[in-house]
């Protein structure tokens, strides 16, 4: 007879404890200790000794490579840019969003085009029954032969499931509704969550079935038991939108199989997502014309270029320390900023509220957007318009300077594209650049040749 145990996980982190505990000692969490009971015993699924006893170990030069063309690329452009170029054979892919933003929507409208080319699709639905899941698939038109659905929330009948059916995508929905009968404890809970997603990672890997799992958020916007389930897959996903917009980026916080600085937007109508193949058009769909405080920057997401606007507003402040916001970009960014502009230009800030937004909730991460966030503050606190063919980019140093970024090529050909005539950037990125026709490129070296040119 097995021995058992009690001890007292945390739900957020994974801490153990061997009694209970009002504070988390690790992550400092208030009331996150949950009693469960473990045996001596661990379980072990058929798919992990499967997967560990399948092959030997072999030089690495031996390894058989992934064919060209080997990933199942999507019917969404957007959502194979974010995976690298499709979905890989036998990967883990986590999707993680705040409820209502359209995780279950977009994983059915993938399968359902995989399975529409002939792929068989395994969807469970862990959450709601058959006839629900058939309304969201009628209504979204994802009615297709080799898609399979179940409504099961037990671990070994998935599995069982999933070896009668051999799909070579599977999708479950969510994975903290899952449960295996060899642990005591809840369905969600972090040992729950830990054992049923190893158990279906090591079932992937060892099928080659190509594994999405749908993850629950929490009140902080992180998936419920984070570094559990972040360091057992090959991707995260991450869906995101600001306040009543109804436009979702898909962005990817770790990645495998492709880079992390790629992101899809998508757009929330009737019918379900649709792909938003010109993002730039869309961030500078309402832009102001003829106001003071607004630039457009070009920025790279990964190797696309994405125009947006960069909104400032400087005021007086009515307090005896000004306050600073940042919307969209770093705020440490933005008071380095500030106080390059007052000690190499000669302007006072130290009595204004300053204010920058990233119009359309894209947050730039990137030095480039250095030039913009400058020319917008200082185009407010002027009140002087920047001419609205104007486009800047460029990283801005604490002496003043203005250096050079990657990809000066495509950023300026973008701006040419939409129209825009001209192209504030360093000079460091203007050499070699060959303007389209129409476009004039203004090359500055530092902040005062910024301030000459413009005001």
């Amino acid at each position: 007879m097995s021995k058992t145990k009690t001890i007292f996980i945390c739900q957020a982190c994974g801490y153990q404890a061997p009694k209970w505990l009002g504070r988390c000692p690790d992550c400092q969490g208030w009331g996150t200790l949950v009693e469960e009971v473990l045996t001596e015993e661990t379980p072990v699924g058929d798919a992990r000794q499967r997967w560990a006893t399948e092959e030997g170990p072999c030089a690495i030069g031996e390894v058989a490579e992934e064919e060209e063309g080997a990933r199942l690329c999507t019917r969404l452009d957007e959502f194979n840019r974010v995976l690298g170029g499709g979905i890989v054979a036998g990967s883990v892919v986590l999707l993680g969003g705040d409820p209502g933003i359209g995780k279950s929507t977009l994983i059915f409208q993938c399968i359902h085009g995989l399975a529409a080319e002939g792929r068989r699709c395994l969807y469970i639905s862990a959450e709601e029954s058959l006839r629900q899941t058939k309304l969201r698939a009628r209504r979204l038109g994802a009615l297709s032969d080799g898609l399979f659905v179940a409504a099961e929330t037990a671990l070994e009948r998935i599995i069982q499931g999933v070896e009668e059916i051999k799909p070579q995508v599977l999708v479950i929905d969510s994975i903290q509704s899952i449960y295996t009968s060899q642990l005591g404890s809840a369905p969600g809970s972090i040992s729950q969550v830990r054992e049923t997603s190893g158990r279906l990672t090591y079932l992937a890997k060892g099928l080659g079935v190509a594994t999405f799992l749908v993850g629950h958020v929490t009140k902080d916007g992180a998936i419920a038991g984070p570094r559990v389930l972040e360091h057992i897959v090959d991707t995260v996903l991450y869906m995101e939108r600001s306040a009543d917009s109804p436009f979702r980026i898909l962005r990817a916080v770790k990645n495998r199989f492709g880079s992390t600085n790629e992101i899809g937007v998508f757009e929330m109508k009737e019918g379900g997502l649709q792909e938003v193949a010109n993002p730039s058009e869309i961030f500078l769909a309402e832009r102001p014309q003829g106001t003071s405080g607004s630039a457009v920057m070009a920025s790279m997401e990964g190797t696309r270029p994405i125009l947006v606007e960069i909104q400032a507003l400087v005021a007086p402040t009515a307090f005896a320390v000004p306050k600073r916001m940042a919307m969209g970009v770093d705020y440490n960014r933005l008071s380095l900023l500030v106080a390059v502009l007052e000690k190499k230009v000669g302007i006072n800030l130290s009595h204004q509220d300053i204010f920058v937004n990233v119009a359309g909730g894209l947050r730039i991460e990137e030095p480039a957007v250095d030039l913009g966030v400058v020319v917008a503050v200082a185009s407010s606190h002027l009140d002087k318009v920047v001419p609205s063919g104007m486009v800047a980019f460029g990283e801005v140093g604490l002496a003043g300077e203005v250096r050079g970024v990657s990809f000066g090529e495509q950023r300026v050909r973008e701006a040419a594209r939409l129209g825009f005539k001209t192209c504030l950037l360093p000079r460091s990125s203007a050499q070699g650049i060959r303007p389209p026709q129409g476009m004039k490129l203004i090359a500055v070296r530092d902040l005062r040749e910024v301030w000459e040119r413009l005001f």
